[in-house]
């Protein structure tokens, strides 16, 4: 396979500085909305990047679940990119809507939700979530897979007999943002990038280059 072959021109749309929102937050509920409408396959999927522990960027997917001020997603705080979080209080974000050639690129601060608001989501979600995130010791070696199911076992037979409780090793960040990109792709990759910073109290905007 020729991988460098591999190659399709965006088309569908253009993005003018013009017609942006002064707020990049209601700028990507706005997208956010399109994309939705266009049935993105998982829409809310992003790619949380942090500074490993080693120094050495890492990233992985996770669900965006709430959008106020930030950008709100849930995880075990003693993952791996929990420990990185609280290490350096910072990431990026970045999603990608190839069905409507979008990408949008966040970085900014990420501090914990309330013990309220992770209270309000873990119990919003199914029983079979709620255990797992009882089971599960993210990010750390396991001796083999039975060791989970038994685990699992063990944790439901608990929650039987008692009420179910939030995990206090488990809840949410918000990452505050300092810095958004919006992405469209144009025609002989002379795509339009329109960049929010945050200057003070309010927010520059700015043509990039593609």
């Amino acid at each position: 396979m020729d991988i460098s072959a591999i190659r399709k021109d965006y088309t569908l749309k253009s993005l003018n500085i013009s017609d942006v929102n002064t707020d990049p937050l209601d700028q990507f509920r706005a997208w956010f909305e399109e994309a939705v409408a266009a049935q993105v396959l998982e829409v809310n999927a992003m790619c949380i990047s942090t500074l490993g522990l080693d120094g050495n960027p890492n990233a992985r997917i996770v669900l965006l679940k709430e959008l106020d001020h930030g950008f709100v997603f849930f995880t075990n705080y003693e993952s791996e990119k929990g420990q990185e979080i609280q290490q350096s209080n910072a990431g990026a974000i970045t999603f990608f809507w190839p069905e409507l050639e979008r990408q949008v690129r966040i970085k900014g601060k990420i501090e914990k939700v309330s013990p309220e608001e992770s209270d309000k989501y873990f119990f919003s979600r199914p029983f079979g979530s709620q255990i797992g995130a009882w089971v599960s010791p993210q990010s750390r070696v396991l001796s083999s897979k039975e060791e989970l199911s038994l685990r699992q076992i063990e944790v439901e037979r608990k929650f039987l007999d008692e009420p179910m409780q939030r995990p206090r090793h488990w809840g949410g960040y918000r990452l505050l943002p300092h810095s958004i990109e919006f992405w469209q792709g144009r025609p002989s990759r002379l795509h339009d990038r329109v960049k929010y910073e945050l200057k003070g109290e309010n927010w520059e905007i700015s043509i990039l280059a593609p």
